[in-house]
């Protein structure tokens, strides 16, 4: 029994998702919200989110009652689209600047 969330387009680069995503992988869902919640990044507040709402997804589907028996199976942030701006440089030049997206997912199971 698995259930997944998916967040898109979050304007923030994988590389500092996966940072979190590496702390919550295969741990029990409460003990990786709490860490989340007391966690200093601000991809933090985007991954709980999305971790609630992979666990209201496995209690609609298969009428889980508590999140006690769920943990965090799968993880991961791939890319998104790379929106491209110009920033004025010395001399009449401009520099490109990327701002990165990502696409995090999160699979929930119940341990057997």
């Amino acid at each position: 029994m698995e259930a997944t969330a998916t967040l898109k387009y979050l304007r923030m680069a994988p590389r500092k998702v996966r940072i979190l995503l590496n702390e919550i992988r295969d741990e029990n869902v409460e003990i990786a919200l709490s860490q989340l919640r007391f966690t200093d990044k601000r991809a933090a507040r985007h991954l709980v989110k999305l971790l609630e709402s992979a666990v209201a997804n496995a209690r609609i589907k298969f009428g889980q009652a508590d999140a006690s028996e769920l943990y965090v199976k799968a993880a991961f942030a791939d890319e998104g689209p790379t929106l491209r701006r110009f920033r004025p440089r010395a001399m009449g030049r401009a520099t490109r600047i990327n701002k990165k997206t990502s696409h995090v997912t999160v699979v929930v199971a119940e341990r057997e």
